[in-house]
């Protein structure tokens, strides 16, 4: 499945334009990872604990929007855009990816 943030992939047509799809998680952040990131925070640096969570979190989103896309018959989701929002008192973290499910063939652009 080709996931591509422009409208349109090289050396493709797109035949179907089949639908919008997302994917969504929300993620509770650590209280020892807040404790490490508050300490990051006085004295610099980056915050491994953070990333690593919000990694997971955004490749969790990814694929629940491949799983979506393909449900449809999908063979690529353009357009994608990533999200991040901060949840509650800032003790959560939701990540939302959203992209236009399509199907493709080969040659020329879309």
């Amino acid at each position: 499945m080709i996931v591509t943030t422009t409208n349109s992939i090289e050396g493709f047509k797109i035949d179907r334009y089949i639908g919008l799809v997302t994917g969504e998680v929300i993620a509770g952040v650590n209280l020892f990872k807040d404790i490490g990131a508050g300490l990051r925070n006085l004295f610099g640096g980056r915050s491994q604990g953070y990333e690593n969570e919000l990694q997971t979190a955004r490749e969790s989103a990814q694929k629940e929007l491949v799983e979506r896309a393909e449900k449809l018959g999908a063979d690529a989701v353009v357009g994608v855009d990533l999200d991040y929002e901060v949840l509650g008192q800032g003790d959560m973290l939701m990540v939302s990816v959203t992209g236009t499910a399509v199907t493709l063939s080969y040659g020329g652009q879309a």
